[in-house]
């Protein structure tokens, strides 16, 4: 889904962290932990507003991790966890996650999940995590994360994860799940300032959104959360699907 007009001038945003959210636990009823947070950092949500949520605590809430010392590596995960230097159990669950191995080269394991993202240890991290021996796991369902959300909350919701770039040094806060909010800015056939049509121009705004709360929400600061404001936006109901490009159009497949 693509917004055109509302957007074809300048943007004002406002993007303010999110704090008071204790440790998530399993079970945890996030919605209501948001909602608090939100309050106690001097803010009330209103409708044109956004949250973006790093997957973290949502699958800390879902209950996606794995104890290690419960995990049995394969032959197969034996094998890369000798080639890449990586704990054979921690491999054993990046290949529960795998849909298709991308490339290997030391310890840098890049993959493809079941939902279609490519990324490094298909989303299994250590970080942010009580003990060196539970990972997590990405959600099962990202954008039907957003959506329930969503709907509690009375708001956008983006789901973000940091990912690394091709051809680009630097990690990214991108967005791996969505509810409500466009995908795209689209200005195609629109004209330029000097009145020649756009060709190509289409705006990954979801992944331009997820960016700036990144900076927003730090990586250390235990800032789960930050609440958007000023993004003009029409409701929209396609899933962060469609932000990912088809192999029949990946030049470097």
């Amino acid at each position: 889904m693509a917004l055109r007009s509302r957007l074809a001038g300048s943007v004002s945003l406002q993007i303010w962290p999110i704090h008071h959210i204790p440790e998530i636990q399993p079970g945890a009823d996030l919605a209501e932990l948001l909602r608090a947070g939100i309050q106690d950092s001097g803010f009330t949500v209103q409708p044109r507003d956004i949250l973006a949520v790093t997957q973290k605590i949502i699958s800390k809430a879902e209950g996606r991790m794995v104890r290690l010392s419960e995990v049995q590596p394969s032959p197969e995960a034996a094998a890369i966890g000798r080639t890449s230097g990586k704990d054979p159990r921690l491999v054993e669950v990046i290949l529960g996650e795998t849909k298709r191995l991308v490339r290997m080269r030391g310890e840098v394991v890049i993959c493809e999940t079941h939902h279609g993202f490519i990324c490094a240890n298909a989303g299994v991290d250590r970080s942010n995590v009580e003990g060196g021996d539970v990972v997590t796991l990405l959600p099962r369902d990202p954008d039907r994360s957003a959506r329930q959300l969503a709907r509690q909350l009375g708001c956008g919701i983006i789901v973000t994860d940091t990912f690394g770039r091709p051809w680009r040094e630097g990690l990214l806060d991108v967005a791996i799940g969505v509810a409500r909010v466009p995908l795209f800015i689209d200005y195609r056939g629109t004209p330029d300032t000097k009145g020649y049509p756009l060709q190509a121009t289409n705006l990954a705004a979801v992944d331009a959104l997820a960016a700036a709360a990144g900076l927003v929400m730090g990586k250390t600061s235990q800032t789960p959360a930050a609440l958007i404001r000023g993004f003009a936006w029409d409701d929209a109901s396609t899933g962060i699907g469609a932000i990912l490009r088809a192999a029949d159009k990946d030049l470097f497949l």
